[in-house]
């Protein structure tokens, strides 16, 4: 962090610039960030009660603080009548505005899961990776709450243009997950999500392919039978290069529990 240049970090906590890696992402301030952002729209008083809501944490990092920060704006814009305020947030400059903007829908309680869903799309598919990561972990809790409208809501997904959202349908359900509480459900019955898996199985992007990997490699650690009978269908299935990676990869846990 020490390395990044002064006017770099001063762009970084004034929102004008985005991250460019993890490093960058790490050192902003969030308070100051916010500061900033409030002040820009004549909101400075929000600033306080906000920061409030951070301190109060019992576990500071930049996810739990992003999240607080997001549950503070979406509380400003509802208390005071203020709902521009978080249509600001999207299209912010700054990655980690948009991320603040992800953890306001994914505590918003006045929206169905539906609807939660077509709200998180465009940051699910935003330009910067720190962004598409904070998506779906910002929803993540409430779809596992309610996996049974989940995995039919995200199947259109599997089938999107757009591999960054296909790419979602597979992350923000995978059974353990990463920096995330797992899914219990599915670690104790990967067969719910298979639907969404199948559809992804011979996708053409990388990106997807590793995540559907990463899924049963998850799955593996619990169910590995089911994960070998899967795979070896596939293989059967659709004997093509990218079904051939998802299950070299995919097999890493089932070779470990042999």
């Amino acid at each position: 962090m020490q390395e990044i240049p002064p006017a770099v970090l001063a762009a970084l906590n004034e929102g004008s610039l985005a991250s460019a890696n993890l490093v960058e992402w790490l050192a902003v301030d969030q308070g100051v960030l916010l500061g900033h952002f409030l002040a820009s729209h004549g909101c400075s008083d929000l600033h306080a009660p906000i920061l409030d809501r951070v301190a109060a944490l019992p576990r500071r990092s930049v996810n739990t603080i992003q999240a607080a920060i997001g549950a503070g704006l979406l509380h400003a814009a509802r208390h005071h009548r203020n709902e521009a305020l978080l249509g600001r947030l999207l299209d912010h400059p700054s990655d980690s505005v948009r991320c603040w903007a992800a953890h306001a829908i994914g505590q918003d309680a006045s929206l169905d899961l539906a609807d939660v869903l077509t709200a998180i799309q465009p940051l699910a598919a935003d330009p910067h990776f720190g962004v598409r990561e904070v998506a779906w972990m910002a929803v993540r809790p409430r779809l596992a709450r309610e996996l049974d409208l989940a995995l039919p809501l995200l199947q259109p997904w599997t089938q999107h243009p757009d591999e960054n959202l296909r790419r979602f349908a597979s992350e923000v359900t995978r059974p353990r997950g990463v920096w995330c509480s797992h899914i219990v459900a599915l670690k104790e019955n990967p067969a719910l999500g298979l639907p969404l898996l199948e559809s992804l199985r011979n996708d053409p992007s990388r990106y997807v392919q590793n995540s559907v990997a990463n899924w049963l490699n998850d799955a593996a650690k619990s169910q590995p039978a089911f994960v070998r009978d899967v795979l070896a269908r596939w293989l059967t299935e659709s004997p093509t290069a990218a079904t051939g990676y998802i299950v070299r990869r995919g097999m890493r846990s089932c070779a470990a529990t042999r």
